[in-house]
């Protein structure tokens, strides 16, 4: 017998034991300890807490500088090409042919059905059903119905049809269309809660706009109606379809009475519930103008507006609700005269959840009887009908789909873009240069702070590590907005016999790992003053569902995560300019992939960046990142283009999109300050320091 052998086996057995009781004992520890919250985590938290506070701030200053009817109607016209603009309806589409079809009719006892088709743009398919009276005197009221979230492969109309059939059967027309999302020829509502489809910012695009477009193109169907007055058309609909009603009604002045039921919030208090998981991207528009839904309500002033909501509505909290409510109610008071004793401003509420009751139904009737037909007699409660009276297939209006439809597909072809422009002189380069910057600083960046705050500076020099054997390390928390606080690493060279550049390293959430991994750095160590920054959700991984609901709370606010990364640069720009002596006029911005573009944009606000270098950018938005509106205005080539003549390097190799941004130095005849390196010290030349 091998005892050798044996004594091996033995030794590792114990090994193997003791290696499972120590990670069972380990496990156990983890388990009854929770993780202790970083540097890191204290600083996301921060963040959440300022886009709160700064929802919450959009919301209490929404209409407080109206005190006077004859104010408000002085800035009503301007605010309303606002709201239009950001629900993506500034121009406003051109008015096609509806090419209208009647595809089906159900005949009931009193009353039939027509399932309708049109086209509110070429090959935008929307389809829905007229319900008619079967005897008709005279022309009659109308309500749009405008469907919410109900799936079904026929058409959300299919589950609202009790709503339509009370109205018919009591005197009104009614058209139920159904959204985008859940049509026959179904589109897309759900680009940014699950779909990573940022670009969706950078057109500055939200569903809700295709949603209104449908609704205002279903008016001018309704208006071709002859059984139809086309002066008393209500618009209603619940949750998505009572976010449809809001923007509907105020982009549409020939809806004489609205109804949102189950629809209605402010932006504060939806960041303060932390919300944005639970709704449907159409619920929103993107808050270029930093506006709050109760302007939107105010644009309906004085049509009569009647608000509809549950008490434990936890995506439309009551706090919200209310807060709208009031606002808006404070315009109408304004249009009150002594003569006009009527409130055409209402609210109701019921202690139920996110649902449809029979007293909100019934209010609903109420409302629209009195404002559409003069009758103001009480109606019964009556129950909701548990049984569908007309089939799926009785209402849908496709056997097949139509091969020309672009529901798949109108997020891309929605909005007008920029189209880059060729420049045959520096002259009229400039000029445009000039604008694009304009137009940025109205449309992206409006929301930048106008006035400096304190940085509040935190500053360490004791964790540096073995850095501190290459450079003179500090470790610095600013302050970027009040309550906001990033994090960069400074490691000055020693000794310098001259003033030196300062290379600033804009790091990825994906480079974070190990703080003090920093290989590609080290040939600069000592001859460059080096800044590791870690701008907003980048000095640690951040989950998709998070970074979603930051993004998503930041559209609200006006802005994107990449626009703050944007002005956290600029602010550590001017630390380094005013706290430290180092060269203030020769700052070096390296960044891979999207975080190279927030460079370029840093660089756009702040000529103090001489020279930044690119490592696999994106060419377009359309790839990212995201910000707000900015393909509206320009796309990435020719906000590079605005770097010249300043020296612009590509790591490996430049891609084809910004052949363009070559033309523009050419311009300039500094073709070689825009080229190419196989490295980052390469591309410094740190031979020469």
């Amino acid at each position: 017998m091998d005892h050798t052998y044996l004594n091996q086996c033995w030794h590792a057995l114990i090994f193997l034991i003791l290696s499972g009781f120590l990670a069972i004992r380990s496990d156990a520890q983890n388990q009854n300890q929770a993780p202790q919250p970083t540097d890191a985590d204290r600083r996301q938290a921060l963040l959440i807490d300022f886009m709160k506070k700064t929802a919450a701030d959009i919301s209490a200053n929404a209409l407080t500088n109206i005190s006077r009817l004859e104010e408000w109607k002085r800035q009503r016209p301007a605010i309303k090409q606002q709201v239009m603009e950001m629900l993506g309806l500034n121009p406003l589409p051109a008015r096609t042919p509806l090419n209208v079809q009647i595809t089906g009719t159900s005949e009931q006892a009193d009353f039939r059905v027509e399932n309708i088709v049109f086209q509110s743009q070429p090959g935008l398919y929307v389809t829905g059903n007229l319900y008619l009276p079967k005897i008709i005197t005279g022309r009659l009221p109308a309500i749009l119905y405008v469907c919410g979230h109900s799936p079904h492969p026929k058409g959300a109309k299919y589950n609202y049809q009790d709503h339509a059939i009370w109205f018919v059967q009591h005197g009104y027309l009614c058209l139920i269309i159904d959204t985008l999302e859940f049509g026959e020829v179904a589109g897309i509502h759900h680009g940014l809660h699950n779909l990573n489809r940022w670009y969706w910012l950078s057109l500055g695009y939200t569903p809700a706009g295709v949603e209104v477009w449908n609704a205002m193109r279903a008016i001018d169907y309704l208006q071709t109606r002859p059984e139809i007055a086309p002066e008393r058309i209500a618009i209603t609909g619940r949750s998505g379809g009572g976010a449809v009603s809001w923007y509907a009604a105020a982009a549409d002045e020939r809806i004489a009475v609205a109804v949102p039921v189950c629809g209605t919030f402010t932006f504060g208090s939806q960041a303060a519930h932390w919300i944005a998981s639970g709704q449907c991207d159409c619920i929103y528009f993107h808050n270029t103008y930093q506006l709050d839904l109760p302007t939107v309500g105010a644009l309906i002033a004085p049509r009569p507006l009647l608000i509809i909501s549950g008490q434990q509505d936890r995506i439309f909290p009551p706090d919200g609700y209310h807060a709208a409510f009031q606002k808006i109610k404070n315009v109408y008071d304004l249009y009150q005269t002594d003569k006009d004793t009527l409130t055409r401003i209402r609210e109701v509420d019921e202690n139920v959840e996110h649902r449809s009751t029979p007293l909100m139904r019934r209010e609903a009737r109420l409302w629209m009887n009195r404002w559409l037909k003069g009758i103001t007699q009480p109606l019964a409660s009556e129950p909701i009908p548990t049984e569908k009276l007309m089939q799926a297939d009785e209402l849908a209006c496709l056997t097949q789909l139509p091969a020309d439809a672009i529901n798949y597909r109108i997020q891309d072809a929605f909005i007008p873009v920029a189209k880059l422009k060729s420049y045959s002189t520096r002259t009229a380069w400039e000029k445009r240069s000039q604008a694009i910057k304009r137009e940025l600083s109205e449309k992206t960046f409006r929301w930048f702070p106008k006035a400096d705050i304190p940085f509040t500076s935190r500053v360490s020099q004791n964790n540096g590590g073995w850095l501190d054997r290459y450079a003179e390390y500090q470790d610095v928390e600013i302050e970027t907005e009040p309550g906001v606080r990033i994090r960069f690493q400074l490691l000055r060279a020693r000794n310098a016999a001259r003033d030196l550049p300062t290379l600033v390293y804009l790091k990825r959430a994906e480079d974070s790992i190990y703080a003090h991994d920093v290989d590609e750095l080290l040939p600069l160590l000592g001859r460059y003053h080096v800044v590791i920054l870690n701008t907003r959700l980048t000095d640690q991984s951040v989950s998709a569902a998070d970074f979603t609901d930051i993004e998503r709370t930041a559209a609200w606010c006006g802005r994107t995560i990449a626009a703050m990364q944007v002005w956290d640069v600029l602010r550590t720009i001017q630390w380094l300019g005013e706290e430290t002596a180092l060269d203030s006029s020769s700052f070096v911005v390296y960044g891979k992939s999207e975080m190279g573009i927030i460079a370029l944009y840093a660089a756009v606000f702040d000529g103090r960046i001489r020279q930044i270098i690119l490592s696999d950018p994106p060419d377009s938005h359309w790839q990212g990142p995201a910000l707000l509106n900015v393909l509206r205005l320009t796309d990435i080539p020719e906000v590079a283009a605005m770097f010249a003549p300043r020296k612009l390097v590509f790591l490996r190799r430049m891609p084809e999109g910004y052949a363009y941004t070559r033309d523009i130095y050419e311009l300039y005849q500094q073709s070689e300050q825009l080229i190419t390196a196989g490295s980052l010290p390469e591309a410094l030349e740190i031979w020469k320091y």
